[in-house]
């Protein structure tokens, strides 16, 4: 399925110069929607998970109905202050300055394998830190999942060594 055409391109936001993918539009259509999730799902079977992981908040967009999909758990990484349990965490680089990503210490168990999905693979910060977070906790990021790539920032070069999944490369 072309998945582009559900990706609406708003120019200058969040500032100027930056041409904002915007996935409400295949979220509004629940066919393309479901070819969506039902690819990720497919590409998640081969490697036999046992949790799906995600970053707030579109990793959840798009981790929740894969994890429902395979009958498996769901872990959310949130920033700092949003978890209610013990957590662990990990700093961050952004372009500018730093964030804070957490998960429940108890989240993940030692060997369990885990696919982690995120709306859009960009600089490769965010899924690093949750990679970080996974395996700190004795997980095994077997592959990681996204509905688009900005090819032009690199990212996937943080990711070098796990299996990468992206619908939609720009």
């Amino acid at each position: 399925m072309d998945y582009k055409q559900y990706i609406k391109i708003v120019e200058d936001w969040p500032k100027k110069g930056i041409q904002f993918k915007d996935i409400t539009p295949l979220m509004d259509n629940g066919k393309a929607f479901k070819a969506a999730v039902d690819e990720i799902v497919a590409f998640a079977q081969e490697k036999e998970i046992d949790i799906v992981v995600g970053p707030e908040a579109r990793g959840f967009i798009v981790g929740c109905p894969v994890s429902y999909a395979l009958e498996v758990g769901f872990a959310p990484v949130r920033k700092e202050g949003k978890l209610p349990r013990e957590v662990i965490k990990v700093d961050y680089g952004l372009e500018y300055g730093t964030n804070v990503l957490t998960i429940h210490k108890d989240a993940i168990k030692p060997g369990q394998r885990v696919l982690i999905t995120d709306d859009l693979l960009a600089t490769g910060g965010t899924i690093e830190a949750t990679i970080n977070l996974v395996e700190e906790l004795g997980g095994i990021v077997v592959g990681c999942a996204f509905l688009i790539e900005l090819s032009y920032l690199d990212g996937k070069e943080k990711l070098d060594g796990y299996d990468v999944l992206a619908l939609m490369t720009y």
